[in-house]
């Protein structure tokens, strides 16, 4: 799935505008253009999977009220980290989408284990040759 393809309910998202930090002048001291988007994650009607697997992308910005809080300041105008905000949430719900495959065990070859005894082995011969020397 492709962020581009994930449709959110908008009653799903509370926006607020706090003050933001960075490049923008005497500008950033007087217009609150950083956005914190609050997501209801159970409104968002995802598969069980789907919604542990976003917990897990969300980690700590996850409430135990069941939000994700997602903070956009990187942009000088509301609308711009508005858009942003947004774009990473569809982001994270495409990646939540993903099932990894199941990694399946190997066992190493009969030939990669001959070959590492022989390593150590031939480690242990060098090792003993270190031993003391003595003169007949």
């Amino acid at each position: 799935m492709k962020p581009e393809d994930v449709v959110i309910p908008e009653d799903a998202l509370s926006e607020s505008f706090l003050a933001a930090t960075g490049p923008g002048g005497q500008n950033v001291n007087k217009v609150a253009t950083a956005v914190q988007l609050r997501v209801d994650l159970f409104k968002l009607g995802l598969s069980p999977d789907a919604y542990e697997r976003l917990k897990q992308i969300g980690g700590s910005r996850v409430t135990n009220s069941g939000e994700l809080l997602i903070t956009a300041r990187r942009f000088r105008t509301q609308d711009a980290n508005r858009q942003d905000a947004r774009a990473r949430l569809a982001k994270m719900i495409a990646d939540a989408h993903i099932v990894q495959a199941r990694r399946r065990p190997t066992r190493p070859s009969k030939a990669a284990r001959a070959k590492r005894v022989e390593g150590k082995v031939q480690r242990g011969q060098v090792k003993r040759a270190r031993g003391r020397v003595v003169l007949d």
